[in-house]
């Protein structure tokens, strides 16, 4: 019995894909950056973190990434305006952009997309429901 509820712990926390995709997450809450860095890298990804905007940038501009998971509420600079430079950005303007906010008024969908985001997650986040929306945005596929 243990056995098979290792299995299929393991199996729930495989990474979605055999290569590891490398993950921004700009989140300036301490609390939430922390529970979904884990959540991520037990899914199989490889995750690095910015606290606001400015460092959003720097790690956007100096690494690889296949996605970033963006606050659209931070410090230093939000999230709209960094998404704004990122995809005027030859080097970074075709890394997908998820926006996470915890507005969820009619039209804060519409206004991350036209800031340049391709996807909107509301916090809390429903983390089966990123997952999906990340897998999709990364290899087209739905998990």
């Amino acid at each position: 019995m243990q056995a098979l509820a290792r299995v299929a712990h393991e199996t729930a926390v495989a990474p979605i894909h055999p290569s590891v995709d490398k993950v921004l997450l700009v989140e300036d809450n301490e609390f939430n950056r922390d529970m979904l860095s884990r959540r991520l890298k037990r899914s199989g990804w490889q995750v690095e973190v910015a606290g606001d905007g400015i460092q959003a940038l720097e790690h956007a501009r100096r690494g690889a990434f296949d996605l970033i998971l963006m606050d659209m509420s931070l410090p230093e600079m939000d999230g709209w305006s960094v998404t704004r430079l990122l995809k005027e950005n030859l080097q970074t303007r075709s890394i997908p952009i998820i926006a996470l906010t915890a507005h969820a008024m009619n039209g804060d969908r519409e206004k991350a997309i036209l800031a340049g985001c391709d996807e909107f997650e509301t916090k809390p986040v429903e983390y089966s429901r990123l997952l999906g929306k990340m897998e999709w945005l990364i290899t087209g596929k739905e998990l």
